[in-house]
């Protein structure tokens, strides 16, 4: 007898409906699944064999065959073995198909009939409303995240029994999740402040431009002048995500499984933090079955190189799409797949090895060609794609025990999310949401200069060499520092300022 049973997959960070096609016949007892199925996907007969048992149910000692349609794509993870249980308790008359139609199921069967919870819950409850369909299946920890989806109930259950013996009638209708909307204003503080760190007023107003224009950073300083601490509290003067954004954002989490328990969206803005060691596919994505990297988990956030140059060269150099088209392709033989990745770079290095190049008060130990084959390490085209370079002295002992307190990051967000309010309205319609994303259209739009502040420009261009990228970069720095003092137009004291932001380029004037 055949049985069909829908459930979905995930191709990138968007979803698919899969038909999941149960033929039991007599012959000898066999259980074959096909459709392309990966590891996990062909283990699930094991599985679904003791979960059906266990749950009190006759599990065929016929030849059962599982086809995943669409055939000509790869299939993977355990969120099939729900689908396969229904549809083998279909095809052996226990439930009768015309009850589960048009409805999704999606669960992970442990062997004693549990449910238990799978990856991408998000993009298949958004697949299974777009298609029409009357309702989703899933196991309970999922409810949370596909609930936050209008427009199509979300079935909560925890048992293979439980789900049989309510579409039989047995027991009382499975009842749809209670969608409670998650409020923007309701979100945990962050238990780090800009107030925490003493001194370098000069780079906190750096970052507070860094926020509100949503530009790339690098630091350069010696070891313990307070870079990470910096970078670590980004985010907290950064504006919540938007709903458009959340989503988004929450989709990559959902479909690696790292959506917070009990969390439906993320709110606040990721911040991921690789070590060093990490792989070009780790950062930027890959893998036989690709999977979505760092730079992707760091979509609509920060994310955080520490030791710029410790990682390799070649792990570097493709952050270089990315940071141009806030995307990322992965390409293979049969498939292409493109992954978000719209993401602040922050980086932070050391002058030279020893860390003390340029230090007044301690001595360099490094050659000159140990200096420069440390640098060399960060390629020139990507560190022109890096809008803001800043040097982040030691701290002074006057500024470590000061009990002055500067600005919380509590006063730095709002004068951000003022900014923030002028690039939107400024940037209505073009789908970009901060300075940083402006193309050479609408900065030949928006960042008109008059004759002085073009002739400054241009001395600055011919004194230290700078590239046409660099000109752009200029001016999109100095279009955010307008923002914030509620500009229209760019002076020349904000084009000054933002020169000062390119300081590699004028270590290679001088």
């Amino acid at each position: 007898m055949l049985a069909k049973v829908l459930s979905s997959a995930v191709i990138g960070i968007d979803a698919y409906i899969v038909e999941v096609e149960v033929d039991i016949t007599h012959g000898l007892p066999a259980f074959a699944t096909v459709g392309l199925p990966e590891g996990a996907v062909r283990e699930s007969k094991e599985r679904v064999k003791a979960a059906i048992k266990n749950s009190g149910y006759h599990f065929p000692a016929d030849r059962i065959t599982v086809n995943l349609a669409p055939a000509n794509v790869k299939k993977e993870g355990s969120a099939f073995d729900l689908p396969m249980a229904l549809g083998i308790l279909t095809a052996t008359d226990l439930l009768d198909e015309e009850i589960h139609r048009d409805y999704i199921f999606l669960g992970e069967l442990a062997l004693d009939g549990m449910v238990r919870p799978v990856k991408g819950a998000l993009p298949m409850a958004i697949t299974a409303r777009d298609f029409g369909l009357r309702g989703i299946f899933l196991p309970r920890e999922n409810a949370p995240e596909a609930s936050v989806v209008d427009g199509i109930p979300i079935y909560p259950v925890d048992t293979l029994s439980q789900i049989v013996e309510s579409l039989k009638g047995i027991s009382p209708p499975i009842s749809p999740a209670r969608v409670e909307k998650e409020n923007h204003c309701d979100l945990p503080g962050y238990d780090m402040d800009f107030q925490d760190v003493r001194g370098q007023e000069n780079v906190k107003r750096a970052m507070e431009i860094a926020a509100a224009g949503g530009h790339n950073l690098v630091m350069i300083g010696p070891p313990g002048s307070g870079k990470t601490m910096l970078a670590r509290r980004l985010p907290t003067i950064l504006p919540s995500l938007s709903f458009e954004e959340s989503l988004e954002t929450s989709k990559i989490y959902s479909v690696m499984g790292l959506m917070p328990e009990g969390q439906g969206l993320l709110f606040q803005r990721p911040f991921r933090s690789p070590h060093h060691t990490v792989s070009d596919a780790g950062l930027i994505g890959g893998g036989q079955i690709p999977k979505p990297g760092e730079v992707s988990l760091a979509h609509n956030g920060v994310l955080f190189l520490d030791e710029l140059p410790e990682f390799k060269k070649n792990v570097l150099e493709v952050l270089r799409q990315p940071m141009e088209n806030g995307q990322v392709t992965i390409s293979r033989a049969n498939s292409s797949i493109t992954y978000p990745a719209n993401f602040m770079l922050v980086g932070a290095m050391n002058p030279c090895p020893c860390g003390f190049f340029g230090d007044p008060k301690r001595e360099c130990t490094c050659s000159f060609a140990q200096v420069k084959r440390y640098r060399g390490k960060v390629s020139g085209p990507l560190m022109d794609r890096i809008d803001m370079h800043l040097e982040v002295p030691a701290v002074p002992y006057k500024d470590l025990a000061s009990r002055m307190e500067g600005s919380s990051s509590k006063e730095i967000l709002g004068r951000v999310v003022m900014a923030r309010k002028m690039q939107q309205s400024r940037f209505r319609g073009a789908r970009i949401h901060s300075n940083a994303g402006m193309n050479t259209r609408l900065i030949k739009q928006f960042c008109k200069v008059d004759e002085q502040s073009s002739s400054l420009l241009e001395r600055a261009m011919e004194r230290f060499g700078l590239s046409a990228r660099a000109h752009t970069r200029i001016l999109k720095i100095a279009r955010t520092i307008a923002d914030l003092e509620n500009s229209e137009e760019i002076g020349s004291p904000h084009l000054a300022e933002a020169i000062q932001y390119r300081t590699l380029d004028r270590r290679k004037a001088e």
